[in-house]
């Protein structure tokens, strides 16, 4: 069963052009059909390996694209130059986020919930000129002022307008409401928390020596020599300059 896909639809960059792109967010869970939940994906490392998500963002969408073709009457057209397209190979870029899903979340809740540009960034509108600030992502996306007339600031800006019964944010999978009820989802409300469950919430936050003796079993600050011992943190080493990405930020010295 399929997680929840949430897509947001955008279109146009800072200077108003039209640039229309989609933005997917596919959590790496979901529910099964008797409503438990599940994981998915390998370690959370990644949701879906980017190699066959080339070959299969390809086939979905000259699929798609042959079908249209052949209910306007126009396949026959476009034909050979689909199958040039099916035999080149299609680059889809996948790469983790740089920061946490909340922040996502709130960076494209700025496209979706507002019009295409802001008063603070028009600078001027004096006789038919409208100026406005917009990064040049040519230029290592460096602020500049960009004037147009009226007229097609007023072009771009409608470019922005969405056409008619189109919404910027659509739900898929089992949380589309469509989708549940046809498969007719029960999903199992939460276990109602325990008197145990209550008083463990008060506790202190596990630290994260408690937490790797808890995963692993294995208890470092004990000595590996007699097992008995205990072992004490002597200083911190400062940070290096360039550290490397498998060293930890503030390594320890124990004796």
């Amino acid at each position: 069963m399929p997680a929840r896909r949430t897509r947001l639809w955008q279109a146009g960059g800072q200077n108003l052009s039209l640039h229309p792109h989609i933005h997917c967010i596919v959590p790496a869970a979901g529910y099964t059909l008797d409503g438990r939940w599940k994981n998915i994906g390998n370690n959370w490392k990644f949701l879906y390996p980017v190699f066959q998500l080339s070959d299969a963002f390809k086939g979905k969408f000259l699929d798609s694209l042959k079908r249209i073709l052949k209910k306007q009457n126009e396949w026959s057209m476009f034909n050979d130059k689909v199958q040039q397209a099916y035999n080149t190979k299609w680059v889809v870029n996948c790469q983790p986020s740089l920061a946490s899903a909340e922040h996502v979340v709130k960076y494209l809740g700025q496209y979706t919930h507002r019009v295409a540009i802001t008063n603070q960034r028009i600078l001027n509108i004096a006789g038919d000129k409208v100026t406005f600030i917009a990064k040049d992502y040519r230029d290592h996306a460096i602020k500049k002022p960009v004037t147009l007339n009226g007229v097609e600031f007023l072009r771009r800006f409608c470019m922005h307008i969405l056409p008619g019964r189109f919404v910027k944010i659509r739900r898929f999978g089992i949380y589309n409401h469509t989708t549940k009820h046809s498969l007719k989802l029960q999903f199992r409300s939460e276990e109602k928390s325990t008197i145990d469950t209550l008083i463990k919430r008060n506790d202190p936050p596990e630290t994260k020596l408690e937490r790797f003796r808890r995963l692993t079993g294995f208890d470092p600050c004990q000595c590996p020599v007699c097992k008995k011992g205990r072992m004490v943190m002597v200083r911190e080493l400062p940070r290096i300059r360039a550290p490397a990405w498998f060293l930890p930020k503030h390594p320890t010295v124990l004796a």
